[in-house]
């Protein structure tokens, strides 16, 4: 196998506002909700640190400021933690982020998509392949999906991205795309955005994990807008594809929707199942809430 060259850096689009989990997120970032003792953009920054990611990059917004003091350092925390003989508990906190791992944090001006936050993104990156990681696609594998993905781009040289399988009814709802033959990876021949099902090429659909050639900016700065006023990465991608060879790269792994609020709670179970101290008091729990509840009735 070659040897894979490590990418260092990974882009998190944090801007947006999480409308769907409101009140909740009316004050707080969605990327902070909890998944049992961690927010989901720390699963994110694990996930890309666990690939070789030393440099993080939040294309941020209003009200995110949370998210900048969840990764800042805070003495005092940790010293207080001490004192009440919290030593373990310190220690947790105080490896928040290794020491070699910095964050950059740039303002998206305008809510114009994600095709721009990732523009936003270009003075940090530079002239290098970078991660972009959706923080509301939480995904459980044995190796980190960002770790499986740079194992392909140092196969193929090319860009990656992290792909599923949908019923049909649902390719609406995703970045669609077209490959060149079955199996885990595959040449990408064409991708659409959010089509209709008579117009979706197949039922391949695109998830929040990208590995992208720095050649995508160009792309994202000319494209213009396109769907709902706003400059969509996919559209970025589908120009790029016109020139470079892209990857589609079915990773293992179960993937959650976080940003519905029944993958939220499906992702909260499972990872409270597995949980190394609460998880099998909160099996008997479950089993006996099970048992008890009364079968649910139509219209319920």
């Amino acid at each position: 196998m070659a040897k894979r060259p490590r990418i260092e850096t990974a882009v998190f689009p944090v801007a947006g506002r999480g409308t769907r989990f409101f009140p909740a997120t009316k004050a707080s970032p969605k990327e902070m909700l909890p998944i049992v003792d961690k927010p989901l953009i720390q699963y994110a920054v694990e996930e890309a640190v666990a690939a070789g990611v030393r440099r993080l990059v939040f294309i941020t917004g209003a009200s995110k400021r949370a998210i900048e003091d969840h990764f800042d350092s805070d003495p005092e925390i940790a010293s207080a933690l001490k004192s009440k003989g919290r030593s373990g508990s310190a220690e947790q906190f105080s490896r928040i982020l290794p020491s070699n791992v910095s964050c950059i944090y740039i303002r998206q001006p305008a809510a114009l998509g994600l095709g721009h936050a990732v523009l936003c993104a270009r003075p940090a990156v530079g002239n290098e392949p970078f991660f972009v990681h959706l923080a509301d696609d939480l995904i459980s594998a044995q190796k980190p999906c960002l770790a499986q993905m740079a194992d392909v781009y140092a196969a193929k040289s090319a860009s990656v991205i992290g792909c599923i399988t949908v019923p049909r009814k649902d390719v609406d709802k995703y970045g669609i795309v077209a490959v060149e033959a079955s199996g885990h990876t595959a040449r990408i021949r064409l991708i659409v955005e959010k089509p209709k099902l008579r117009a979706a090429p197949s039922n391949l659909a695109v998830v929040g994990r990208y590995l992208l050639s720095p050649a995508i900016f160009n792309h994202l700065a000319r494209i213009g807008a396109g769907a709902d006023g706003e400059i969509q990465l996919t559209d970025g991608i589908a120009s790029l594809l016109k020139e470079e060879e892209i990857y589609a790269y079915k990773f293992e792994g179960t993937r959650y929707d976080c940003g519905s609020k029944l993958g939220y709670l499906k992702a909260t179970v499972a990872y409270a199942l597995s949980h190394p101290v609460l998880g099998k008091d909160f099996r008997t729990y479950l089993r006996k809430v099970v048992k008890s509840s009364p079968p649910l009735r139509e219209g319920r």
